[in-house]
């Protein structure tokens, strides 16, 4: 029996293709339909617009502590990297990922998460989404995949306006890395790029969690402040000395080890923490939306 056929009837060889077409080219459309919908939103612009400030504020403010433009000294480990901007400015790509990770660059995801889909059900969008031939599960992937996109994007506009800043501001050429080695301009250029993608697959975990906040309520608001308020607490709590056997399985604990790519060698040991902890949360959290989402009483 050919792969054509199925059950009784038989399909003739074309058709499967153009049945699958329609389906696939719709999943295309509905994915494009909601980056669009993502990106051109005020509220979105905004929050990229605010994440593209602050290696502007950072540069400037080095740059007039410095004044002359000599070295501010000290050790270049971790957020220790802004000592290292007078010197070098591809440094600020560095010091600007470290300063947004903790709290603007989640913060951002938190709202836009949490926004995806009670923001939906709160405008009452989400029936008549329903409606198209487009199903649950693959209108919340669809959902996922726009947030992922906004993690990208929201990265790469920090590294990016610290890099413009940072060739404007400060001299550029080859870099000393933590362990003390030198390395080319264009490496850095690639390990800066090396660690904005990390820093991006770091807030797999807090979209994820978004999401499925997001199908626990119809309000939009609710949900982003939820997921904000999670993250917050997430992040006080790992702070606490008496939960340090808790720490490690916090999706914030690692968020920092980007650094280790900074290293000669590269420290991969708690990269792949990172990782995997985050691989982690959306596994948990995306099939806890999921679950509630494909049995939730949709009614607006």
């Amino acid at each position: 029996m050919s792969r054509a056929e199925t059950g009784t009837a038989t399909v003739p060889a074309g058709t499967g293709a153009a049945v699958r077409s329609p389906r696939a080219l719709w999943t295309l459309g509905l994915l494009r339909s909601e980056l669009s919908v993502t990106f051109r939103r005020w509220r979105t612009l905004a929050l990229l617009g605010v994440l593209a400030a602050v290696p502007v504020l950072v540069g400037i403010a080095v740059k007039i502590e410095t004044g002359d433009g000599a070295g501010a000294g000290g050790d270049a480990g971790g957020p220790a990297f802004i000592s290292q901007i007078t010197n070098n400015g591809l440094f600020l790509v560095f010091t600007a990922l470290a300063a947004t990770l903790p709290f603007f660059l989640p913060m951002a995801v938190g709202v836009v998460a949490g926004d995806a889909v009670a923001g939906e059900s709160g405008a009452g969008t989400l029936r008549y989404l329903l409606v198209a031939p487009a199903g649950r599960t693959r209108l919340l992937l669809t959902k996922y995949a726009a947030v992922l996109a906004f993690c990208l994007a929201g990265t790469l506009v920090v590294a990016v306006s610290a890099l413009a800043v940072g060739a404007l501001l400060f001299p550029l050429g080859e870099l000393t890395t933590i362990s003390g080695t030198r390395i080319s301009f264009a490496e850095g250029l690639l390990r800066a790029l090396a660690i904005a993608l990390v820093v991006a697959a770091s807030l797999i975990g807090v979209a994820a969690l978004g999401l499925f906040v997001s199908t626990l309520t119809g309000s939009g608001i609710a949900a982003m402040a939820t997921t904000v308020g999670l993250l917050i607490t997430v992040q006080i709590l790992d702070q606490i000395p008496q939960l340090h056997a808790l720490q490690p399985y916090f999706f914030s604990h690692y968020w920092l080890s980007f650094a280790d790519l900074m290293r000669e060698p590269v420290y991969w040991d708690d990269l792949m923490k990172n990782l995997g902890i985050q691989a982690l949360y959306a596994a948990v959290f995306g099939s806890a939306a999921w679950a509630r989402f494909t049995a939730k009483d949709i009614t607006a």
